[in-house]
């Protein structure tokens, strides 16, 4: 299987590199795919040297997968270009995922409407999957109703220059700023560009995102906010159920889940940190207790590597699920 990444220097990519490493996919050929400023570097993939290619080099190279990370602008031209060839195509960027003829995927939930037609697959928000990986067992057990979300959002979901710039920060350099004010010692209640609504892009996503994926009757509200934390969301969530649910039936639920890490005991300071979440592909859940002024209603805190699960794991879990449900057919190549 020939595979590509599209923005493979980028942090997203070179998490991609790391999750594929750890994962038994049958890939036969990587192509490595950056700009044109960047073609010809190197970079090292299952103790090889790797040359990287420009996106039209790539295509014309017919890769059978293209999982893209490199903005939304470079998905919305090449994409449909690599698709057009039979390749299947993976996309991280928000190009595609309100699109109605867009499936907007997280395996584990929503992995098996995947079918032969799918030739461009969306995968959602770093903040959308670890929230939906918490609500949805239980959605399938009480029915959500509403869900009230504030996200502890890490700067590395901005990118390395937001890293940088929080670096910079930290040891007195002035350098680029790629968020309108200092981020170290700092929150910011601002993840993208604001809407007319006076939302962010950020919020909305989960918004939108939780309708297509999980049920478009759960009304969502959301507050966004950049923490200086490197790597890892944070999220406190306060969800409502049409019904009445049983607390220590979701920590069995949550337990006997495979991609859930239960972490709920305060009596020995256990709870979700998303300095222990780095380079873990499960979403942690903690903080399990009733909302007490509110009926049905559940508080909870969820924390994710926003670059694994949020990103680059998911993306080849959607893989994963293609390759599972025969729909890239492993040993035709």
């Amino acid at each position: 299987m020939k595979l590509a990444i599209v923005g493979v220097t980028g942090m997203v990519g070179q998490e991609m590199l790391k999750v594929l490493g750890e994962m038994s996919l049958p890939i036969t050929e990587l192509i490595p795919v950056a700009s044109k400023g960047s073609a010809g570097t190197k970079i090292k993939f299952g103790g090889q040297e790797h040359t990287v290619v420009d996106v039209e080099k790539a295509l014309s190279m017919k890769p059978d997968v293209a999982l893209f990370s490199a903005g939304g602008n470079i998905s919305l031209e090449w994409a449909p270009k690599f698709a057009a060839i039979g390749c299947r195509v993976v996309d991280n960027s928000s190009a595609f995922r309100m699109d109605e003829d867009k499936k907007l995927i997280i395996p584990e939930i929503n992995g098996d409407l995947l079918t032969e037609d799918d030739f461009i697959i969306a995968n959602p928000n770093c903040s959308t999957i670890q929230m939906l990986i918490a609500l949805a067992p239980l959605h399938q057990l009480y029915t959500v109703k509403r869900v009230v979300v504030s996200t502890y959002q890490s700067i590395s979901g901005t990118g390395a220059k937001a890293v940088q710039q929080m670096d910079n920060e930290r040891q007195g350099i002035q350098g680029e700023m790629i968020y309108p004010y200092p981020i170290d010692q700092n929150v910011l209640p601002h993840c993208d560009d604001f809407l007319d609504n006076g939302y962010t892009k950020e919020e909305m996503k989960l918004v939108n995102e939780t309708k297509k994926i999980l049920d478009p009757k759960i009304a969502v509200t959301a507050t966004a906010v950049r923490v200086p934390v490197q790597g890892g969301h944070s999220e406190a969530i306060n969800v409502s159920f049409e019904n009445d649910f049983d607390l220590a039936f979701i920590r069995k639920i949550y337990h006997n889940n495979s991609t859930i890490h239960l972490q709920d005991n305060p009596d020995t300071n256990s709870y979700p940190m998303p300095l222990y979440a780095a380079g873990k592909n499960e979403v942690f859940i903690g903080r399990l207790r009733r909302d007490e002024s509110q009926e049905n209603t559940l508080n909870m805190w969820v924390v994710a590597d926003n670059l694994r699960k949020g990103a680059a794991t998911n993306t080849l879990q959607i893989v994963q699920k293609l390759i599972e449900k025969k729909i890239i057919k492993i040993g035709t190549f």
